[in-house]
Formats: structure tokens, sequence, C-alpha cells
């Protein structure tokens, strides 16, 4: 599961991770969560000059997929994650898995331990070699009520790996950047061609550390809340937190 993320590296970085034209910048976020706006990179073909080329662009989506069948959103889930086991199977995914794969920048996620009765102790899991990292995800507009066009998104997550299988029995998918044409080449490749993508990472990809319950409220939003604390003490001390997660 992935419920809230961050993204710290300045629009320089995600530049050069991405192999993207220049981007405007923006400040560091250091806990996104569903239905706000996440950066997403997308393949189109550029066809300027006669030469048709496979490029990348980024958007700004709704954090929460809806499909681009849905007569109403406020009827359906916030649909943040996607199985990617059964993602290309599911009629609210199958179509973003088959033309709409994308790339959801990031420089970590917080996951939470439950252990009985004690309150979920918050993690921030980053990439042990610091840095970008590029979660998997699906992207779908939708025509809102209104009449305008929504563009939503979703990240794939896929069984957890020993490393992290401690804390939670989902991690997000994350894709190497090797390939990263591949994963969003929907012209030339379907689900089926992509299926070895959608693994746990190696188990010395991620490190976890236990941080301040304060990450549980949307409104805090400091580097702070990736400071690592000392388990122990935050349950002691740290009032029942209120959770906002959902999906799996």
């Amino acid at each position: 599961m992935c419920g809230r993320f961050s993204l710290t590296s300045p629009a320089e970085a995600v530049e050069s991770y991405f192999d993207l034209d220049p981007i405007e910048p923006f400040p560091p976020r250091y806990n996104i969560a569903p239905s706000q706006p996440i950066l997403i990179v997308m393949g189109y073909t550029d066809r300027r000059a006669g030469v048709s080329e496979t490029a990348r662009q980024v958007r700004l989506v709704r954090w929460g997929l809806v499909p681009s069948w849905a007569k109403n959103p406020a009827d359906m889930p916030l649909m943040f994650n996607a199985r990617s086991e059964t993602a290309a199977d599911k009629p609210a995914f199958r179509g973003a898995m088959r033309h709409g794969r994308i790339l959801i920048p990031a420089s970590g996620f917080y996951e939470w331990r439950r252990n009985g009765n004690e309150r979920p102790q918050p993690y921030w899991i980053s990439p042990a070699r610091g840095g970008l990292i590029a979660f998997a995800g699906l992207y779908s507009p939708f025509m809102a009520p209104d009449g305008s066009e929504v563009e939503t998104g979703a990240i794939l997550t896929t069984r957890a790996n020993e490393t992290l299988g401690a804390i939670h029995h989902r991690m997000p998918v994350t894709i190497p950047q090797a390939d990263f044409d591949r994963w969003l080449d929907v012209r030339n490749y379907e689900p089926r061609h992509i299926a070895d993508l959608l693994r746990p990472a190696d188990e010395d990809f991620w490190r976890g550390v236990p941080v301040s319950a304060e990450v549980n409220k949307v409104a805090n939003m400091g580097p702070e809340l990736q400071e690592a604390v000392e388990e122990v003490e935050l349950r002691e001390k740290s009032p029942a937190p209120q959770m906002e997660l959902f999906g799996s």
C-alpha cells in the first residue's frame, strides 16, 4: 500500500532523472496525500519536422484514479492504489494498464506498521542510495458532471519484499531507469509484455526509519516529518493517529 509519499528533489533533478525538457520549478512536498495533485511523467508521440519519436512530458493530476467510463466519481471509492497482480483484468484499471501507464517521481513513501492494539507506527521509507525513484502508475482522464475533464492517477502496488514485510505486506512498484521506455510505450508493449516489471524491489533497495505520528495529519508538511524517532517514545507520548489511508 502507498497512502502517503514525498517528492523533495528540485525540478532540475526530475528533469535529469526522467530525461525531460525544462519544467516549472516546484516546492518540496513532504506529505503528499490522496486527492491532492501529483506530478506524473507520461509518454507521447512527437511528430515535429515530419519525424515520429517517442518523448516524455509532465502533468499534474489528481491522486485517485477515476475510470474514463465513470458517471460520477462521488459514487466510487478513492482508488489511489491499484494491485499490480490484477490491474490488467479489473474494469477500473484495465484501460489504464493498456493505454495509460505513467511514472510518478518520488523521494520515498510512508507506511504504517500495526502491532495488535498498539498505535500504528509510521515509517519513512526511502531508497537506500538516496535520490529519486519512479513509482509505476496509471493515468485516466474522465469527464466530470460539469463537463470539465479531470486527469487522475494511481500508484501500482505489489507484495512487499522481506525487508519491508515486517512493516506492511504491500509496497509500491518501482520502475528502473533502464525500463522507462518500455513501461511508457503503450503503443508497442501490452500489459503482458511488461508484467516482469511488476515485482518487489530488491532487498537492499529501501531503508525504513520510524518517524513521528505528525505525518498522520495532512496539514503537517515540513521536513521534520522524515526525521527518525525512537519508536517506544512515540508510542508512549504521541496522541492516537488520525489515519487517512485508503486502498491496498
